[in-house]
Order: structure tokens, then C-alpha cells, then sequence
């Protein structure tokens, strides 16, 4: 069996968790001995399985050719897009005809999987949860200092820690009136705006940024996110929407506490791991609880053992050897 991998990683994709996420299944892919012959972004035709992590003009391009089973990851879905870009109304409608065109389609929750029936009835679904390079991520007290040392964070601060794109959806609203009421604490966000100016809220959350406390970091995108999370001493998601978040997964295999707002993508998915939160004030008292946050932070790594990227790996190899015969 032949297999084809096909990312859209160039410009803003490439800042996008779908991007990333292919490229870990694909490295954890290509370590397992049962796993068919690769190839990443090929462009001929006689793969047995095209597997789709991305749907821009280049992908549906591809999938028009390509003469194998076309099988799409559901890394987004329209409920994702409000609060995220500013033209959401517009990509939303093309999301029925784009996921009906797919043979197999990948879901990577119970809500996820319900929403795509609701978009694509007429297209078959297998839930597959994201996976977590647990080797990569865990705690690294060398990777903790020299963080902290770039940034100037003293090793006795209280950080607080979001990975995310810089939009209303992810709740960066949120994060910036809770830094604003705990100037004790230091707040920092990694991540920036993939799409530049066509990101929700631009300009309104620049200027927001601007006034923020000197307690508040910026760091845009940085070239080791494992030690951004070995620096934490929790991490904060106060994201209004999700699928599966890499980002959680990531943080849970790092060890840290997670607070995260209480919608139904996190307490289906990460059930008593996380502490949730309702409001901010609510999540105000939460990080100061170190004690709570302690308890649930000797949760969080080995909770992340069935999201292994291992087994998520093998799982994929299982559905292609299905879908291909």
C-alpha cells in the first residue's frame, strides 16, 4: 500500500495545530515497522490512500487527481471558525460541499464526530483522538531556567502559561482581564496572529495588548514550545471553543495543572484532570489554589498514556489498511 500525506505548511498553515499535528503522526508514522510506504505532499496520482490534514486551494486541487481513497482529518469544523477569522460566515458555507467530497473522514471527538454527520451525513466517520509526543513533552528542569533566563522571569514567579492564536475565540480577552487582576503573577501567551490582519478582532486586540501590565508577556511564536511548558507552573486555556487541543495534551504530558473554561470539549475530553472554571473570577481563584493545582498536576502525565502518539499511530494504520483493502 501506498500512502500520501497532504498538508497545506506553507504561509499561515504552517502556524496552525493542523500542520503540526500531521507532521508528529507522520514522524510517529514512519517509526512503527507496520506502517506502508510514505510520502509527504507527493504529487502523482497513484497513491492506494491520500490522507487530507488540510482543505485550502492546493489540497482540493490535489484530491481532484489523485486516484486512491481520500481520507480528511476534521481538525476544523464552521463552529471553530466564529471568533477566530473575520470572513468565518463565508469559509462556513463551503464546509458541507468540501467534507462531502472526502471518502473517510477522521474525527477527533464525540462533538467533533457528531458535527461532521451534521455537515456530511453521506460520509463515513472513524474517531480517532489527536495523539502527544510523550518523549518530547515532559518536564525539563534545564529547559525551565534558560526559558525563564530569556525571558527574564524570576525562577520564584508564579507563571501562568496559554498556547494558542491571539483571537477572541481562544479567550484572550479573558487572559488579559485576569492578568489585569492578579498583577502578582506573571501571564504568558505563545502563539501570534497566523492570519495577520484577517484575524478576528486585530486591531482590538493589539490595542489591548498595549496596556497591558508589565506582569503580561508576549512572546509570539518560539522555536522550542517544550520549554515554554516546562517553565509553567500551570497552564491556562480560556479558549470559548475546540476540537481536541494539542496544546492541552501537550501541557497534561509536561505535567502542569490544567485550568480551563468549562465547555463541553474539555469536560468530555479531560474530565477530572483539568479544573474548569466558569468565569474569571472563578479561574482567579483557582490559580491561586496551589494546593488544587498540585493535586491535579500528579494527574496530568498519566492521563496523556491513551493519547500516546504511538497508539495513536497504530489506530491510523489499522483505519488505512481498512479503507485501502
Amino acid at each position: 500500500m501506498k500512502l500520501n500525506f497532504f498538508v497545506e505548511d506553507m504561509l499561515f498553515f504552517k502556524y496552525i495545530g493542523c500542520a503540526t499535528l500531521a507532521k508528529m503522526l507522520y514522524n510517529a508514522l514512519a517509526r512503527e515497522e507496520s506502517c506502508p510506504k510514505m510520502a509527504w505532499n507527493a504529487r502523482g496520482r497513484d497513491f492506494d490512500l491520500v490522507h487530507y490534514h488540510t482543505f485550502g486551494p492546493l489540497a482540493l486541487t490535489n484530491r481532484k487527481y489523485s486516484h486512491g481513497v481520500k481520507v480528511l482529518t476534521a481538525h476544523s469544523t464552521p463552529r471553530l471558525n466564529t471568533g477566530n477569522v473575520a470572513f468565518s460566515e463565508t469559509v462556513n458555507h463551503f464546509y458541507p460541499n468540501i467534507y462531502g467530497g472526502f471518502d473517510h473522514i477522521i474525527t477527533i471527538s464525540p462533538l467533533c464526530d457528531a458535527e461532521v454527520h451534521e455537515i456530511a451525513p453521506g460520509v463515513e466517520t472513524t474517531l480517532i483522538p489527536n495523539g502527544v509526543d510523550r518523549e518530547k513533552f515532559q518536564p525539563n528542569p534545564e529547559k525551565r531556567a534558560a526559558f525563564r533566563k530569556r525571558y527574564d522571569i524570576g525562577e520564584e514567579e508564579w507563571m501562568v502559561l496559554t498556547v494558542a492564536q491571539q483571537t477572541p475565540r481562544k479567550g484572550i480577552y479573558d487572559f488579559l482581564a485576569l492578568a489585569n487582576r492578579h498583577p502578582d503573577v506573571r501571564f504568558v501567551w505563545v502563539g501570534g496572529f497566523p492570519y495577520g490582519r484577517l484575524s478576528q478582532d486585530y486591531s482590538m486586540i493589539e490595542e489591548r495588548k498595549s496596556h497591558a501590565g508589565k506582569n503580561v508577556l508576549f512572546t509570539g511564536f518560539v522555536d522550542d514550545i517544550t520549554a515554554a511548558y516546562c517553565s509553567a507552573d500551570l497552564f491556562f486555556i480560556p479558549s470559548y471553543a475546540e476540537g481536541l487541543p494539542m496544546v492541552a495534551l501537550e501541557a497534561f504530558a509536561t505535567g502542569l495543572p490544567v485550568v480551563a473554561r468549562r465547555i463541553p470539549e474539555f469536560t468530555g475530553n479531560f474530565s477530572d484532570t483539568a479544573v474548569y472554571f466558569d468565569d474569571t473570577e472563578e479561574a482567579g481563584t483557582l490559580i491561586e489554589d496551589r494546593g488544587l493545582l498540585g493535586r491535579h498536576a500528579a494527574l496530568s502525565r498519566p492521563f496523556t498514556e491513551g493519547f500516546d502518539i504511538r497508539t495513536i499511530a497504530t489506530r491510523h494504520i489499522d483505519l488505512y489498511r481498512e479503507l485501502a483493502g
